[in-house]
């Protein structure tokens, strides 16, 4: 099973398309990002005290949603 800075990185582009492409572009330049967890509650943390770059905290609830989904099939 991928973590979910793997699946988050699937979709970064060179230009910005939408939020989530935004958070995974942001994600890979923290070299802090708890990037081998599989884990909501230690990433959300993560974000609620250092990711400053998020507009909202619903932008990564959108990305979890579709991580989950995506791990399910």
């Amino acid at each position: 099973m991928k973590t979910f800075y793997q699946f988050l990185q699937t979709y970064r582009q060179p230009k910005l398309i939408d939020d989530i492409t935004k958070f995974a572009n942001d994600a890979f330049n923290d070299h802090t990002f708890p990037k081998q967890s599989k884990d909501y509650d230690e990433i959300s943390s993560y974000l609620e005290l250092n990711g400053h770059y998020l507009s909202s905290m619903s932008v990564f609830d959108e990305a979890w949603e579709k991580y989950t989904n995506n791990m399910i099939r």
